[in-house]
């Protein structure tokens, strides 16, 4: 499948913005099940400075230097990308018990280093008993690690309601278990911490998912947003993907942008300014199969 995606970013200021510098994560990684095809990224008033290069984990950075004042930020990224079915389900079942996984890690770190830097807690990824706990009602002993995967996120999506008034980007964890409501940020960044908690290796994937109209209703543009999901280190498959958002393994309608320990990492757009006062953010994003581009 072939998609194509906007994503709009739009800052507008109460009072001038004298300079500002921002780090982007907007640009598609590429990977054994998804390539990207073209990207273009454009902001206004247009930078004085602008580079890229990868990071530690790997994802593409986009920097930019504004020095001109300005009362608004747009930044509009635009990319094709194509993105290949993943294995299912059925075919990940033979994983080793996810307490053979937690030794490996544990004993043979040295010959897992990919998985080394998503097996420890961060400011946005505690990890604690209580998660620990919550965690092993799936986990059961000698559970298939991906089994149990699956099965953890079957049960984030049946008992937790998304929610976008419940919380925001500093609700803790413990909070969100409490109150079994959040987003797709909250559920990732719970599950991630649920799979530490037990010694695991686990990622936050920020990216794009395919949305879908109601029947006989077109397309909305600008009516999708980012998403994220995690990837579950095995040692066998590597790594592999779950979106308890969905109560899914992710596949074909999911597009991969950038991964790390939390969200902190892969954070769309942040930066500092000097000046601006109040801030007002306005995002719009559409995700397009190109087969149905007309729609």
């Amino acid at each position: 499948m072939r998609y194509q995606v906007e994503h709009q970013t739009l800052y507008s200021y109460d009072i001038p913005v004298i300079q500002s510098q921002q780090l982007l994560h907007m640009m598609p990684r590429q990977t054994d099940f998804q390539q990207c095809v073209s990207y273009t990224l454009v902001c206004e008033p247009v930078p004085a400075e602008q580079s890229r290069r990868l990071d530690f984990f790997g994802n593409h950075n986009d920097y930019v230097t504004l020095l001109v004042p300005h009362e608004s930020l747009e930044v509009t990224s635009r990319f094709q990308v194509d993105v290949q079915p993943r294995p299912i389900l059925a075919e990940l079942l033979q994983s080793p018990a996810w307490e053979s996984v937690h030794d490996t890690l544990q004993l043979q770190a040295t010959q897992h280093l990919s998985a080394t830097p998503f097996v420890y807690a961060t400011a946005k990824v505690q990890v604690s008993e209580a998660l620990a706990s919550f965690a092993r009602q799936c986990f059961t002993p000698q559970r298939s690690l991906l089994d149990a995967a699956m099965a953890l996120t079957q049960h984030i999506y049946s008992e937790f309601e998304f929610d976008p008034q419940a919380t925001d980007i500093s609700t803790p964890l413990d909070e969100v278990l409490k109150g079994r409501r959040g987003v797709c940020q909250d559920f990732a960044h719970l599950m991630i911490g649920a799979l530490r908690s037990l010694g695991l290796a686990c990622r936050y994937v920020s990216g794009y998912i395919l949305t879908h109209p109601p029947a006989g209703q077109p397309r909305m543009v600008g009516a999708d947003a980012s998403h994220a999901w995690v990837s579950v280190y095995c040692p066998v498959y590597g790594w592999v993907d779950f979106d308890p958002t969905n109560n899914c393994l992710v596949q074909q309608e999911h597009i991969t942008v950038a991964w790390g320990r939390d969200f902190s990492d892969v954070s769309p757009m942040r930066g500092v300014v000097l000046g601006g006062g109040q801030q007002h953010l306005t995002v719009n994003v559409t995700v397009t199969p190109l087969e149905y581009a007309t729609v």
